[in-house]
C-alpha cells in the first residue's frame, strides 16, 4: 500500500491538506422544535451533504456544530451555526478567521421564499435578498463575495400570511420528498464550486434536472 505524508507525519492512506481550505455551511435555527422547517432547509441540505462525504458534524466550536471531511481533495470544514439564524454572522466570521479562510471560499446554503420547494439556484455572490443569516454574515464579515445556494421553500400562501409563521412552518409530505432530492442535488452542487467548474455560468443543468428542482444560477 502506498503512504502519504501529513506535513512530517506517515500514513497509509489518502493524503489530506493540514489546515481547512473551504467551509460550507448550512444556516438554521438549533432548537428541536425547529426540525424540518422551512428556515431549516439549510440544515437539512448540511446534514446529506455529511452523510455524503461520510463526515460527523457534532464537535462543538465557533459556536456551531462543525465536522471536517474532504470533497474533490479539498479540506472542508463543514457547519451548523448554532447562534440562531439571525447571527449567523458571529460563527461563520469567527471560523473564517480562525482559518484564514476568504469570502469566495465559504459556501453558504439557505432557504429562499422566492422559489419553488425543491429548487435551487447558485450564485457567485450579491445581496442578502431579505435572509438575516445571509444579511449577518455579511454584515459582520464586511464582503458579500459568498457563493450560495439557494434552497426553494416556496412564497406565501397568500400575500397577508405572516412571513415569520410561514418560514418556521414545517414542510408537508409531498414538499419533503422534493426537498430530499433537492438536497442530494446540493451534493454534487457543492463538488462543482469546490471544483469551479460552475463559474460564469448560467443555466439549467441537465444532469440534475429532475422535476424541475435544481435550477442553478451561478454569475
Amino acid at each position: 500500500m502506498p503512504l502519504y505524508f501529513l506535513g512530517d507525519k506517515m500514513f497509509g492512506k489518502k493524503k489530506f491538506s493540514s489546515s481547512i481550505e473551504y467551509m460550507v455551511v448550512g444556516l438554521g435555527n438549533p432548537d428541536k422544535k425547529y426540525e424540518n422547517t422551512r428556515h431549516n432547509t439549510g440544515f437539512i441540505c448540511l446534514d446529506k451533504i455529511a452523510e455524503k462525504f461520510s463526515c460527523d458534524v457534532n464537535r462543538i466550536k465557533y459556536k456551531s456544530l462543525v465536522g471536517e471531511c474532504t470533497i474533490d481533495g479539498k479540506k472542508v470544514l463543514l457547519m451548523k451555526p448554532q447562534t440562531y439564524m439571525n447571527n449567523s454572522g458571529q460563527a461563520v466570521v469567527e471560523a473564517m478567521n480562525f482559518y484564514k479562510i476568504p469570502p469566495e471560499n465559504v459556501i453558504l446554503i439557505f432557504d429562499d421564499i422566492s422559489l419553488d420547494v425543491g429548487k435551487m439556484r447558485i450564485r457567485r455572490k450579491g445581496s442578502h435578498g431579505g435572509q438575516n443569516g445571509v444579511k449577518n454574515i455579511i454584515y459582520l464579515s464586511g464582503k458579500d463575495t459568498f457563493p450560495r445556494i439557494k434552497v426553494g421553500i416556496g412564497k406565501k400562501p397568500h400575500p397577508d400570511y405572516d412571513l415569520a409563521a410561514w418560514v418556521l412552518s414545517k414542510f408537508t409530505g409531498d414538499e419533503i420528498k422534493l426537498i430530499d432530492k433537492m438536497a442530494d442535488n446540493c451534493c454534487e452542487a457543492i463538488k462543482y464550486i469546490i471544483d469551479g467548474n460552475v463559474d460564469r455560468v448560467n443555466f439549467i443543468a441537465p444532469k440534475f434536472y429532475t422535476n424541475r428542482v435544481f435550477a442553478i444560477r451561478y454569475k
